[in-house]
Order: structure tokens, then C-alpha cells, then sequence
């Protein structure tokens, strides 16, 4: 029995059990809870009753129990929602407090509320936009438009965190209302984009309601006034169409409005929304009409954010830059991925249709059959994740993810054909895993560019590694051909850049890991000859992670034999030729594996970088354990791979970090590294929750040292603590992103601040917002155009003193000192004795500068010689 002292309430936490209709089996656990977590829980006054309401919250979700609903806590203890997940951060001191089931409901209210808090905002904005003074401060036509907003989102999404779509779906019922709505009451611009053959607006009556109405066709979409909506909100037309009359008229037939003019009661939609509330047990959305203080925080509020004039222009220059709130900045990336693929077919191009021609087996049926075979599968899953009728906007994702795939692939094969001076790349292009992974990264890209907002990619059911379970495509084999896509396109924007390089993180992470990845048959055949890539050498430590093999390499991968076979690599466009016959009594070996011997080197950067990120927040007065627990954690991953099965990188490297210091006697617990840990950028707390055991039984990350790392490392631990430790393994760089961003300047090798930018495309040209250095550019690649620019580019030079008496070395009555060893910097010491910079020197290090620049230019560009011969004279 439990002691009477343990089940022996607070009285005021009683009475909120009570105000919240609680049953006695919660209520119990949630005090369990609270007394659990008590002790490490600041004393501040008032918050002791919102920790009841969280640890209440908590109690529910575990037990599965219907008892209140978000919003419901939420004004028991008079929290908002940012506070609620503050404090519940802050409760989860120990690794069982909040379960993954209570996580995984936080995690789906969080982005819920993100996307519902955006569209509202928008909503509000867009509304005062349409709307006469007289009608914004009515309830009747902002309350109903609002609801109606949520209640159609409710019906057709089953993925209530797709932004983009709920946007859509905002823009429908907008129109909706304002072909019903009285001329007077509308702003000039959607008086005159309303069609004037409409019926004057009606009120349905209950009574009427009751009565079934025949289904009715699909409604004619007034297409000039969607048309300016659209271009309003900065949102496709096409787009927006399909919402209209696949997922909001299958909306409005269910509220018997399809084909009519009637409008719907506020009483009414508010009744059906509620049951939605209800039934989902999360937050109440029409709260956000009241600007409740649960929902809205009226510290920082976005409508508030006002756009600055940019410095240093005239008051007539003046460019407002609008804040980028979520919904635009999912917006200008649609339209600007849109524009970008605008020249790109379908179907393959001339060009492409050449390259597979030229290949000894043409790949062009199965190519377009795997193509079409693809799409069904991703408009199935599509639909699954998101709605049965939206199953249409999957099939314009997909057209656009084709347009990109064509296009990366003809891009990629360019730059293979000037690598290889060859033509036929027919082992390549009849590559079925080769070709999978293309198109799945083409539609990566598509989709994180719906979810983007401000930067940042939301964690959605559509969200990586979706599509590669769509596919049933390894991960190993996905992660061959990110970096070649990111070369491969140069319109991709900094932030796609960066989602596909944490694609790779994740990978490298735990996706590839997974129990029936490829992976580990490679890891199998490669120590059967001997180890698979070792760590990079310390002399490597401040060079960055290059290498050329590009796709083709890895995809064809093995090509090049182990250490014990020397033949001369394969050429990727060619059929690979016979390993010469062993030599006798010489076991045979598999070829090493260039994409494995690549994934590996980037795995160790990878991990190494983690663990020092981790080692730093907490044992930095210990600066001689970090090499030790590098060389546990490296040695783990190099020979005891299989620990990494159907886990997580950072459940060995917290392992790893924990075992050595126990043999190094320095007190060091788990709780502290996990809570270091969940401050770290890239983490969830899965990953020390619901850490692997053994067939299929999970626990937590302590659990797993003590039952399976440390049963399994045991002697290789213990030997840190000897006289004779192990070798310790080097350190590998911190590495730095290997992708180059286009948009950013590239710094001119050997030079101190000359640099170079690449050519934009017009459609990304601003000239709205060019700056007194960029208006006069002239872009490499181009044509000049008129003498004009000559003109200006003379006056320029010709502006600065070129006096020769400055310049010694031009004067042949002076003496010309002797030149030391030039060093290039920016104190303007260029000499290696250390004097001040003079007239020689200087022009020296100038005229070093514009030839290394134009050698660059030349080398990085497409121009032609004669141009580059007239940028020289310049």
C-alpha cells in the first residue's frame, strides 16, 4: 500500500482537479509527477499552480485520458502557449519525466499553433486590405470568413501543419465572402475584380439548413477576382484554383452552400468547429478574433513590425522592405522556385535526349515508365499524408520536382562530359538507384521549399525522410548525390542549401543506420579485407573536406580496388573493366568503395564536431579527456559499427563521453551531459528517451550504456585507465560546409579583399535597391553592351591619383629599391622585414592582384577570350 503521508494532497491543487473535471487516477498521477520534479523547480511565486497545470497536462497525455482540453489548462493557470512549453522544457529534469508520447502532442500543438498564429496574422492584414472601415469592426464578416477559414482547413487537411495549403484554402473562403458581400462595403480594387452578374447576398435559414439539397457541380470560380487575390498575397493562381474546386467545394457541399448564394451562420460554423475543438483536445482557434492572451502574445506581435527605408537614400529612393513574416517568405519561394523552372520541360530535353542516345543501352523507356511509376507512388502517399483531395496539389509538386530533376540531370551530365571527355554515360544513366535518388532529391527540394518560412524548415509529415519511404529508398544511397545536386544547380537559395546539407546530417545521424541499410553489407565486405577509412591525419586539421568524386563516382561505386589490388581506376561512363585473377594462395578481395570510403570521412568530421560541441559545454577544466574520448568514440564507429544499428551518432558519443569519465574518475553524471545535450542546436530528446536495447525494447540513453555500450566496449574502456593506454586516433576538422552558396561572393585566391560575385539572373536582379557600387557592374559571361560602360569604368580608374612620381620602379631616374619577399596582409607591412608599404610594394601588390583576378575570372567563368582581352585592357 501506498503510505498515507505519499497520496496527501495540496488543497489548491485539488481544487484545480476539480475545475478541470480530472478523474482521481489522474489527479494522482499528476502529484506523483509534481513531487518527482519539485525539488529542482525555482521557488518563484505564482508559478507552483502553473506547474500543477503542466504536470495535469502531462498526467492526460500519458494516461490517454479526455479530460480537458488545451486551452481549457491553459486559462486554469492563466498561461499562454509560448509560456506553456517553457515551463515544460523546464520540468524535464530527469531522462523519464515527460514521456515520448507527451513530447510527440507537444510537438504537434507547437506547429499547429506556429501555422494558425501565421495565418491569422495574415488573415487580419489581407482583411483590412478588402474591407471598408465600417466592416473591419464588425463581427458578422470578421468572425464568419475566420471560422470558416478553420472549419474548412479542419475538414480537408489531415496534416493540419501545412502552411501553404491552409494559406490556400484562407484565400477560397476570402473569395467566398466577397462575391457576397455588398459593393459598399469593399475597398476600390475588389469592387472593380468582382464579376457584376451575381446575385444579391441572402442568409440561409436554419430552418432551410435542415433540408438536403442535390449535390451540385463544382462552382465556376470567379477567376478575375481569385486572379487578384492571388496577386495580392503573392500566391499561384493554379495553385490556388485546384484547393478551390477539389478540397474547399467538397467544403462548401457539405454545409449544403455548393452552388448557390447563400451565406453561412457564424452560429453554425462555430457549432461545427467546436465539435472539431472538442474532439482534438487542442487549442481553441477563434480565440485569435478575441486576441486572447492565451493565444496572442501582445508583447511581440508581427502585425506590429514595421519596414525601415535602407540607408544612405534620397527620400524619393526610399524601398520599404516588408517584414518577412511566415506566409510571405513560403511565398516569394514558391514563386521564385516557379520562376526559376519556368524554361524547364516535363519531358526530357533535346539536349538530354542526345546524352541517351549517345549510351551503348538507351535508358529513355524506362526513364520516363520509372518516372510514371514514381509519381503514382507520390500521389498516393500524398495523399495519405495530407487529404485525399489535395491529392492534385502532390501532382503539381511532383510536375515541378520533374521540371528540376530533368534539369540537375542534363547539368550534371555537362559537367561529367567535360570531365571525362566522353559522351556515353550509359552505365550511369541505366542506373535505377541512380535515377530514384535524382528525382527524390529534386522533389526534397520542392517540398522543403513549401515549408520554409524565415529560414527555417518546420518538421512536417512531409518532411525528410518522407520521401525516401515513399520511394523505399536507402538513405546511403540518397546521400550519394546531395553534394553533386547542390553543384549541379545554381538557383538554389542558401536556405535549400542548407536543408539538404542537414539531409546529410541526418543521414550520417542515424538514417543510414537503419537495420536494413546497404550500408552495413559494405561495412561487412570491407572488413573482411581490413578497416574501413581511418580519421583524417592531424596534419589535415585546418584543411577543409574536398574531393572530386562527384555522383557518378559514388553511384558506380566500387571503382577503385582495395590496397591489395593495384589497377588503374574505371572510368564512370565506361562498362568496368576485370579485376586482374589473384595471385596464387592470395584470398580475393572486394574493390574498397569510394562512396563509403567519402560517407566515412564526412561521418567522423561530422561526429568529432558534435562531440567537441558537447565537451565544451561541460568539461572544458579537463582539456586532456577530449582526445581520449575521441579515440573510444572514433574506435567504436570504425570497429563496433554494429552499435550504431537502428540508432542514433549522439547515443554513442554521450556513451563514449560518459565511460571515460568513470575510468578517469571525474564526476561527471548522465542527467548533467543529457541536460547539456538538449541545449545543443539539431537535437530531440528521442534520442536519449528511446534508445534501442534489444529486439525491439527501448529505454533510455543510461539503460543502453550500462546494458549494452558498456558490456560491449568493456576491455577496450578499461584500458584508458592503464599505464599503457591506447594510441590515441587524430583529431579531424570542425568541418565547414563544403557547399558553396551561390549568391555569395567568392574570394579571389592570394588575394586580401578582392573578390567576386557570380551572375544573376534577371528575374533576381532588384534594380529597386542598387547601391552606387552595384549600379554600374558589368557581369562576366555577358555581353558588354554599349561603350557606355567603358566610359564609366575609365572614369573611375582615371578618377584616382595614378602619379607616376609615386612609384619609384616607373621613374628611371630613381633608384629601385630591392624587393624582399612579398607578404600579402592588411596592416600594410608587406615586407618580410616589417617596414611600412611604399610605392613599389604597393604596386606591386596591386598589379598581383588584378592578374590573379582575371586569371580567376577566366578560369571560373564562361567568357570569351575576347572579352577577356578587352577586361584586361580595362
Amino acid at each position: 500500500r501506498i503510505p498515507k503521508e505519499k497520496v496527501k494532497k495540496d488543497a489548491d491543487f485539488v481544487t484545480l482537479c476539480q475545475s478541470l473535471q480530472v478523474t482521481e487516477a489522474v489527479c494522482d498521477h499528476a502529484w506523483t509527477i509534481w513531487k518527482a520534479v519539485q525539488a529542482s523547480v525555482e521557488k518563484v511565486p505564482d508559478t507552483e499552480k502553473r506547474l500543477w497545470g503542466v504536470c495535469l497536462f502531462v498526467a492526460v497525455t500519458d494516461l490517454e485520458v479526455a479530460s480537458f482540453t488545451f486551452t481549457q489548462v491553459l486559462k486554469a493557470v492563466d498561461l499562454n502557449v509560448t509560456q506553456f512549453l517553457a515551463l515544460l522544457k523546464k520540468m524535464d529534469v530527469n531522462l523519464d519525466t515527460i514521456s515520448t508520447r507527451v513530447n510527440s502532442a507537444m510537438t504537434r500543438l507547437e506547429k499547429k499553433y506556429n501555422v494558425s498564429l501565421a495565418l491569422y496574422q495574415r488573415f487580419e492584414k489581407t482583411c483590412s486590405k478588402i474591407y471598408t472601415e465600417d466592416v473591419k469592426t464588425g463581427q458578422c464578416w470578421g468572425a464568419a470568413p475566420d471560422v470558416c477559414c478553420l472549419r474548412s482547413a479542419g475538414r480537408a487537411l489531415q496534416m493540419e501543419d501545412d502552411l501553404v495549403i491552409s494559406f490556400h484554402l484562407m484565400v477560397c473562403v476570402l473569395e467566398f465572402f466577397i462575391r457576397r458581400c455588398p459593393p459598399n462595403m469593399l475597398q476600390p480594387l475588389y469592387q472593380s475584380a468582382i464579376s457584376t452578374a451575381q446575385s444579391p447576398p441572402t442568409r440561409t435559414s436554419r430552418r432551410n439548413q435542415s433540408k438536403a439539397k442535390p449535390c451540385q457541380p463544382p462552382p465556376e470560380v470567379d477567376v478575375q477576382l481569385l486572379e487578384t487575390l492571388c496577386k495580392e498575397n503573392d500566391c499561384s493562381l493554379e495553385e490556388v484554383k485546384n484547393v478551390y474546386q477539389t478540397s474547399f467545394s467538397a467544403f462548401l457541399d457539405s454545409m449544403s452552400l455548393l452552388g448557390t448564394q447563400d451565406l453561412p451562420q457564424a452560429s453554425n460554423l462555430s457549432q461545427q468547429y467546436e465539435e472539431l475543438y472538442l474532439k482534438s483536445r487542442d487549442f481553441d482557434g477563434r480565440l485569435f478574433l478575441d486576441k486572447d492572451e492565451t493565444l496572442v502574445n501582445a508583447e511581440v506581435e508581427l502585425m506590429q513590425v514595421e519596414s525601415t527605408p535602407r540607408k544612405n537614400q534620397p527620400e524619393e529612393d526610399v524601398v520599404l522592405i516588408p517584414p518577412q513574416t511566415p506566409v510571405r517568405a513560403a511565398m516569394n519561394s514558391i514563386a521564385q522556385l516557379r520562376v526559376d523552372l519556368t524554361a524547364s520541360g516535363d519531358q526530357p530535353s533535346a539536349n538530354l535526349a542526345v546524352y541517351f542516345k549517345n549510351c551503348t543501352v538507351d535508358p529513355t523507356k524506362e526513364v520516363l515508365q520509372r518516372v510514371e511509376s514514381l509519381s503514382q507512388l507520390f500521389f498516393q502517399r500524398f495523399g495519405q499524408a495530407v487529404g485525399p483531395r489535395c491529392v492534385g496539389l502532390g501532382k503539381q509538386r511532383f510536375t515541378l520536382g520533374i521540371r528540376l530533376y530533368y534539369r540537375v540531370m542534363e547539368s550534371m551530365l555537362k559537367s561529367e562530359e567535360k570531365r571525362l571527355s566522353v559522351q556515353n554515360f550509359s552505365k550511369l544513366l541505366n542506373d535505377s538507384t541512380f535515377h530514384t535518388s535524382l528525382l527524390a532529391c529534386a522533389l526534397e527540394v520542392v517540398m522543403a521549399t513549401y515549408v520554409y518560412s524565415n529560414g527555417v524548415s518546420p518538421e512536417t509529415d512531409l518532411s525528410f525522410p518522407w520521401i525516401l519511404d515513399v520511394f523505399q529508398l536507402a538513405a546511403f544511397d540518397f546521400y550519394k548525390v546531395i553534394e553533386s545536386f547542390i553543384k549541379a544547380e545554381p538557383n538554389l537559395t542558401k536556405d535549400i542549401v542548407k536543408h539538404l546539407e542537414r539531409c546529410e546530417y541526418q543521414i550520417m545521424e542515424s538514417i543510414a543506420w537503419r537495420g536494413d541499410s546497404p550500408l552495413f553489407e559494405l561495412l561487412r565486405q570491407t572488413h573482411e579485407d581490413g578497416p574501413v577509412e581511418q580519421a583524417e591525419p592531424t596534419a589535415t586539421l585546418n584543411q577543409p573536406l574536398q574531393h572530386n568524386h562527384t555522383a557518378a563516382d559514388l553511384y558506380l561505386s566500387p571503382v577503385r580496388p582495395s590496397n591489395r589490388t593495384l589497377t588503374a581506376p574505371e572510368c564512370p561512363a565506361t562498362p568496368p573493366s576485370q579485376p586482374p585473377a589473384p595471385a596464387p594462395n592470395q584470398t580475393p578481395r572486394h574493390p574498397q568503395s569510394k562512396s563509403l570510403s567519402v560517407f566515412y570521412k564526412k561521418l567522423y568530421r561530422l561526429a568529432y564536431m558534435r562531440l567537441k560541441m558537447l565537451y565544451t559545454r561541460l568539461l572544458t577544466s579537463h582539456p586532456d579527456l577530449e582526445p581520449i574520448m575521441w579515440t573510444l568514440y572514433q574506435h567504436t564507429l570504425q570497429h563496433e559499427y554494429d552499435l550504431m544499428r537502428d540508432r542514433h551518432l549522439d547515443q554513442l558519443m554521450m556513451s563514449a563521453m560518459y565511460a571515460i569519465c568513470k575510468v578517469k574518475n571525474v564526476d561527471l553524471r548522465f542527467k548533467t551531459i543529457v541536460t547539456a545535450y538538449k541545449n545543443m542546436p539539431n537535437t530531440n530528446p528521442e534520442t536519449f528517451k528511446h534508445v534501442l536495447i534489444r529486439d525491439g525494447q527501448y529505454d533510455s540513453i543510461i539503460v543502453f550504456y550500462n546494458l549494452v555500450f558498456m558490456q560491449k566496449l568493456k576491455t577496450n574502456i578499461l584500458q584508458y585507465a592503464s599505464n599503457r593506454p591506447p594510441t590515441l586516433s587524430p583529431i579531424p576538422q570542425i568541418p565547414c560546409s563544403p557547399y558553396k552558396f551561390q549568391n555569395s561572393p567568392l574570394r579571389v585566391p592570394g588575394s586580401n579583399n578582392v573578390y567576386i560575385s557570380p551572375m544573376k539572373s534577371p528575374q533576381r536582379m532588384s534594380p529597386g535597391v542598387m547601391t552606387p557600387r552595384t549600379r554600374i557592374l558589368v557581369s562576366i559571361g555577358e555581353s558588354f553592351g554599349t561603350s557606355d560602360k567603358f566610359q564609366k569604368i575609365n572614369a573611375m580608374v582615371n578618377s584616382r591619383d595614378w602619379s607616376l612620381k609615386r612609384y619609384g620602379c616607373f621613374d628611371r631616374n630613381s633608384a629601385s629599391k630591392p624587393l624582399k619577399r612579398l607578404r600579402f596582409d592588411m596592416d600594410g607591412q608587406d615586407e618580410a622585414d616589417g617596414s611600412k608599404t611604399d610605392g613599389d610594394s604597393a604596386m606591386i601588390q596591386k598589379l598581383e592582384e588584378i592578374s590573379k583576378l582575371c586569371f580567376f575570372i577566366y578560369q571560373n567563368s564562361d567568357i570569351k577570350w575576347s572579352q577577356f582581352f578587352l577586361l584586361i585592357l580595362v
